[in-house]
């Protein structure tokens, strides 16, 4: 008996040890994920920091200082920027609203359309279709650019602003979470129960799909905003008349004439703290949208 009690006592030592040790290793490997995204949103958010503190500094401060601190300058800058050739700079936030705005209305219809009949309806050829989709996914927008160009062109449509919003309107990135969200958000049960009552398919749609697919559509909204608000290549292939300009376009061009006269280059800084405003205040109506119309669904399930 003392034997065992003997080659008990150690074993019963180290599971007291362990225990008490295991929660506190627990603890410190539960922050390596956490340090590795605060290092992440670091590196993210500081370009941004700068171009914000950047904004508010003269071309004096800004060239003879590098620190952290706001500047005296904001007010001049912005002035400055206004009346840079009459205010082109806000037409070119103008044409970015257009562009982005009416490009993802409309890309966000069409992808609701396909995405709910590619969810719903059973036809020859609908997987064929959406693996061709998914290869529209995969395709980098430098290989579609030529030729929609060449295609625009032969119709005439060129260095307009249906140039840029008419490749923007089928998004396969968009059709592809309708699709996903239509399956998963809009039962067949309630499609056939639609039916069975003698409501068209155009009704069943607008009255019962598409209001249980607001959220994941508000979702395709918000990412081909942004999409479009950013583009480059396209409207730079598309366009040479520089008043139909997006903000990206434009404000390169501010930054190509600033190597010959740097004081342009406080206004780039400028405009492109500006240009990044609508995108955050989207941001935050459609989270608070989000928020909302998930609560709703909740309550209402």
């Amino acid at each position: 008996m003392s034997s065992l009690a003997v080659h008990k006592a150690p074993s019963a030592a180290g599971a007291a040890g362990t225990a008490r040790s295991g929660p506190p290793l627990r603890r410190r490997i539960a922050l390596v994920p956490t340090l590795t995204l605060l290092l992440g949103a670091l590196y993210c958010l500081l370009p941004v920091a700068w171009v914000v503190i950047a904004s508010t500094k003269s071309g004096r401060e800004l060239f003879t200082t590098f620190t952290f601190l706001p500047g005296t300058g904001f007010t001049d800058n912005l002035r400055d920027l206004t009346a840079y050739r009459d205010g082109v700079y806000w037409q070119w936030m103008g044409n970015s609203a257009l562009y982005a705005g009416l490009g993802a209305l409309l890309s966000t219809c069409v992808s609701a359309f396909s995405g709910y009949a590619l969810a719903t309806y059973r036809f020859r050829g609908r997987e064929t279709m959406f693996n061709i989709l998914l290869a529209g996914v995969l395709m980098p927008p430098i290989i579609l650019a030529v030729p929609q160009y060449l295609l625009l062109a032969k119709t005439g449509l060129t260095d307009s602003y249906w140039s840029v919003l008419l490749p923007q309107i089928l998004s396969p990135y968009g059709v592809y979470l309708a699709r996903i969200y239509a399956a998963a958000a809009v039962p067949d049960d309630v499609v056939e129960a639609g039916r069975m009552d003698g409501a068209s398919e155009w009704r069943i749609f607008t009255r019962i799909a598409l209001p249980m697919m607001v959220p994941g559509l508000v979702t395709v909204f918000l990412f081909q905003f942004v999409a479009v608000w950013n583009n480059f290549l396209l409207p730079y292939i598309m366009l040479s008349d520089d008043e139909k300009f997006p903000i990206t376009l434009g404000l390169f061009t501010l930054l190509e004439q600033g190597a010959n006269t740097p004081a342009l280059y406080t206004l780039v800084i400028t405009g492109a703290f500006l240009a990044v405003v609508p995108l955050v205040a989207l941001f935050l109506v459609v989270q608070r949208f989000w928020s909302l119309d998930l609560l709703s669904g909740a309550v209402k399930s």
